[in-house]
């Protein structure tokens, strides 16, 4: 049975790719009001009032095409359903399905909640992501041939003088957003491209974050993008299903909305008057500066996340028969609050605190260094030296000395750095581990969870609480580094030079 429903998934999955194939790409709003028909207005169409949906009776099958990243959890969230149902009432799922293939025709049973939002979708969650849809782009090359008062700016980043296009793509890197989405966003909030008059009011709060601590260019556009990606991952892990409008009235985003959708909405929300919000989030707001930037969004190719998308085999990160201890479950991979795509461990040592140790984060898999920075580097798997496509694995709180170097080829079980607390902010001597999949960070415990050495990441109450279980086993994250959270890693040693010679 399981090879026939996993028969029927190919043949399905071929269906939608034919189909795919022969039929133009579709703009802006993917509206299916009875559940049957879509229909896609565009900019043009402004001045139609946005549909709203029916009050449907409760599990109501209504007609979904799969979007890139989308998993039944975060699914059945959504629409106010369950797992359970949605596999009911389409059973070629297969019972280890994780991510949906991009457009897969599904029907989900509904359970109408009040106030749901606009269902004008705004971007394509590929063109959100710093992935592969960015890889050809060059943002200084496109900031220069504009006519904005942005090609000549600069601006002060970790005490470092940089042009705009620099600002944008370091913000762009760390938090993997793609920069071309934060230009549309600087133009949509303040003419940055378009207009060549630069306002002497926005040199300290440009995006409206009136905040001590987030003066300039640069720190406004880490807020902003450490809020998108708190609505983007939120609701692409099924914890976001509403927020507060500027006026106080909840609002509880589209079911059929695309994360990068619901991202703009939670950031703009946070800022902007009733009016304004309504018009930032509709074709006249952010989706008109993106399309008057780089064209229409939805006419370009951006599935960037698989369907059944599986992670490659992972060690832990650290040497075999070592006692390390997990002291952080699930928690953001860069920033603050979502994505909760990483992990931490540290050493055993007889002292807290940012110390000195003689052992080594590993490679978890085999590939190459392709970005370091202050206590940062990044593996990339696939072989093709670009973090923005495929399997990369984060690192973060490496030491600087013996660190591995940009282009240095690792084997699994080669050393990478050794813990610290440099880099961010850290209480003691440690390494953060995350991933990312074309761009998109993915989280721990998800539908495609940070599986290594068969140890599964379980979310806890809050922020850095969790474990990893196997069979019969569980390690609890703790700060304290007990015996409940100490772990050890079974992996075969590596014969390889010692880091110092290798890396020299």
């Amino acid at each position: 049975m399981k090879m026939r429903i996993q028969s029927l998934w190919v043949a399905w999955l071929a269906i939608t790719v034919v189909l795919g194939a022969c039929q133009p790409h579709q703009s802006g709003l993917m509206l299916d009001l009875e559940g049957t028909a879509e229909s896609t207005p565009t900019a043009e169409a402004a001045d139609t009032p946005m549909p709203t949906r029916p009050p449907y009776d409760p599990g109501t099958l209504v007609d979904y095409n799969a979007q890139t990243g989308d998993t039944l959890l975060g699914l059945a969230v959504r629409f106010n359903t369950t797992e359970a149902e949605i596999r009911a009432a389409n059973p070629i799922i297969p019972e280890d399905a994780t991510t949906m293939p991009p457009g897969f025709p599904m029907q989900i049973p509904i359970y109408y909640r009040a106030f749901w939002g606009s269902p004008f979708r705004i971007l394509p969650d590929g063109l959100y992501v710093n992935g592969p849809a960015q890889v050809e782009f060059d943002t200084a090359a496109f900031v220069a041939e504009q006519e904005g008062w942005f090609k000549n700016f600069r601006g002060t980043a970790a005490q470092e003088v940089l042009t705009g296009a620099e600002i944008v793509d370091r913000v762009a890197t760390n938090f993997s957003i793609s920069p071309r989405f934060l230009l549309a966003l600087l133009e949509e909030r303040t003419g940055a491209l378009s207009d060549p008059n630069f306002d002497p009011n926005l040199r300290e709060y440009p995006l409206g974050y009136r905040n001590q601590f987030h003066q300039g260019l640069y720190l406004q556009l880490v807020w902003a993008a450490n809020l998108l990606n708190n609505g983007f991952y939120a609701w692409r892990g099924g914890k976001l299903i509403e927020f507060e409008q500027p006026d106080g009235q909840l609002l509880r985003p589209d079911p059929w909305q695309t994360a990068s959708s619901v991202a703009l909405q939670h950031y703009y929300a946070q800022t902007l008057s009733m009016s304004d919000f309504q018009t930032a989030i509709g074709p006249d707001g952010f989706a008109a500066a993106y399309t008057n930037l780089f064209g229409d969004p939805w006419a370009e190719e951006s599935d960037h996340i698989p369907g059944s998308l599986a992670q490659p085999e992972l060690r832990l990160p650290f040497g075999p028969n070592e006692l390390w201890s997990l002291t952080g479950g699930p928690h953001t991979g860069w920033g603050e609050g979502e994505p909760w795509a990483a992990l931490d461990f540290a050493p055993g040592a007889n002292t807290k605190g940012c110390v000195d140790t003689d052992r080594w984060a590993r490679a978890m898999a085999g590939g190459t260094i392709v970005r370091t920075g202050e206590g940062i580097a990044v593996l990339d798997l696939d072989g093709d030296g670009d973090e923005r496509t495929g399997w990369v694995l984060f690192y973060l709180h490496l030491a600087s000395d013996g660190k591995a170097k940009v282009g240095d080829v690792l084997v699994a079980g080669q050393p990478v750095g050794q813990p610290s607390c440099e880099g961010g902010e850290s209480t003691g001597t440690h390494v953060h581990v995350a991933r990312k999949y074309n761009g998109e960070w993915m989280l721990a415990a998800g539908d495609v969870p940070f599986v290594m050495e068969d140890w599964i990441p379980q979310e806890g109450a809050t922020v850095y609480l969790g474990s990893l279980v196997k069979p019969g086993r569980a390690v609890v994250a703790c700060t304290c580094s007990d015996a409940a959270s100490a772990i050890t890693s079974i992996s075969e040693p590596v014969d390889l030079p010692t880091p110092a010679a290798s890396l020299e």
